[in-house]
């Protein structure tokens, strides 16, 4: 089944002792265009913080109810990294989140499957920068110019993703100006390119 990620921002996130915050982003690779982590608002509106939980932790959602259930503590879930969601998540920082989770390296190494939650919650979380970017932020990309050859198309609006794989199919493209847009949805395998610096998605030659 097809969903439209922005339906399900806001999802609640259930931890194995309680329920403990909401999707607040999700984070995708950009070279597979598959999503690799939830980022989660967690805490109390005066300690709110964002963590990043790789969707390897998940049981199969609940789509209809639009609830996650996550192989973690509260108290494992508050350790976890921290995301800034306005800028692109490094390779460096992906390593960091692994060996903090003790994930496997690929999501086929474990599809939905349980994972050890025995990893120690107040562990220090190895932030590292530099290095190639490869993790994105789904609602960083929102309102990018989108180019064909022959010039602008629209701007993106948001992504479909199959809930079978976690893999996002399309993009959903607003086009036309105010008085007649249309959304038109583009299959990602048609990007060519994206400018981070240009917030510009690049459509290959047709």
């Amino acid at each position: 089944m097809l969903h439209d990620l922005e339906t399900l921002i806001g999802s609640s996130v259930i931890a194995a002792d309680g329920e403990m915050g909401s999707v607040r982003n999700f984070l995708f690779d950009d070279q597979s265009w598959t999503i690799r982590y939830l980022v989660v608002d967690v805490g109390s509106w005066l300690t709110r913080r964002a963590a990043v939980l790789a969707i390897t932790l998940l049981e199969r959602p609940e789509w209809t109810k639009k609830t996650f259930h996550v192989h973690l503590t509260k108290e494992q879930v508050r350790h976890s990294p921290d995301a800034d969601t306005e800028k692109p998540v490094s390779r460096q920082q992906e390593i960091a989140m692994k060996e903090y989770l003790g994930l496997p390296d690929s999501l086929e190494d474990s599809e939905f499957g349980l994972l050890s939650s025995s990893m120690p919650a107040g562990r220090e979380y190895p932030l590292r920068s530099h290095g190639d970017s490869h993790l994105r932020s789904t609602s960083d990309l929102a309102g990018y110019k989108v180019w064909a050859r022959d010039g602008e198309i629209g701007h993106l609006k948001g992504f479909i993703m199959d809930d079978a794989s976690w893999h996002l199919g399309y993009l959903d493209v607003k086009a036309g100006d105010w008085l007649h847009s249309r959304s038109l949805l583009v299959p990602t395998p048609w990007v060519k390119s994206i400018s981070w610096a240009d917030r510009r998605v690049t459509l290959h030659q047709k």
